[in-house]
């Protein structure tokens, strides 16, 4: 990691906590899943010792939420002016975007370690498979930081953030459900293929059953590198246009 990135890390990280925006992602997101798990799919009542009801759900969630984190990323930039800033200071564009990118992976993270206590207060109640929620955790890892690189390519592109919100969440909201169209209509083989692989949640759920799958794992690092490389041209286009 260059130690250009540090710098850009430790500001957006810090922006996130200065602004309301990462205790209402985060007070949302517990508060949801929770009443999902206990309330809406009645845990205690399932007699099942498996979360695949609470981590299945969290995908859908990423739709608001990543969006929500990575809206004002490059959108407030532009709004205040200080993207021009930016772009004339001793930094590479692919550190700008690398930089901003670990700091929303760093609010991911933090998400998930929150949800740390569901598990470990549930199993006195059940005998879970550790290496199905080990695994289950590694696909939201790297479905939220799929999320978090389109979000950031789409702030890029948008001229505030609400708007970056809403087209992120329309076009996370495509790309995470549009495997379910072969299930309500009868496609030819190849083009169910096509949604499937299209699909973000699609490939979450081997994650969600307990297996890594290269397939899917080289799918998310894909997505992740391909939207980071667009935010990085992006900014390029920018600088001398």
């Amino acid at each position: 990691m260059s130690i250009n990135i540090l710098p850009i890390i430790k500001k957006e990280f810090k922006s996130y906590f200065n602004s309301p925006i990462a205790y209402i992602v985060l007070v949302a997101f517990l508060v949801f899943t929770s009443v999902w798990l206990f309330y809406l799919q009645q845990f205690f009542t399932r007699n099942v010792a498996s979360l695949r009801i609470y981590f299945g759900i969290i995908p859908v969630v990423f739709i608001f939420l990543m969006p929500a984190i990575t809206m004002r990323s490059w959108a407030e930039e532009k709004k205040m002016g200080t993207i021009e800033i930016l772009l004339t200071l001793p930094f590479k564009e692919g550190e700008l975007v690398i930089g901003k990118f670990l700091a929303a992976l760093g609010m991911l993270i933090i998400m998930m370690m929150l949800t740390l206590p569901i598990p470990l207060l549930l199993s006195p109640f059940g005998t879970f498979d550790w290496g199905e929620i080990f695994s289950q955790y590694f696909g939201l890892l790297l479905i939220g930081a799929a999320g978090i690189s389109l979000g950031l390519f789409i702030s890029a592109q948008a001229t505030n953030q609400l708007s970056a919100f809403i087209i992120g969440v329309i076009v996370l909201l495509f790309l995470t459900l549009v495997a379910q169209v072969t299930q309500v209509a009868q496609l030819p083989p190849w083009a169910a293929g096509f949604f499937n692989y299209l699909s973000l949640g699609y490939h979450f759920e081997s994650f969600g059953r307990g297996l890594i799958d290269s397939r899917d794992l080289f799918y998310y690092l894909l997505v992740i590198s391909l939207f980071l490389y667009l935010n990085t041209k992006t900014l390029v286009f920018q600088k001398w246009h």
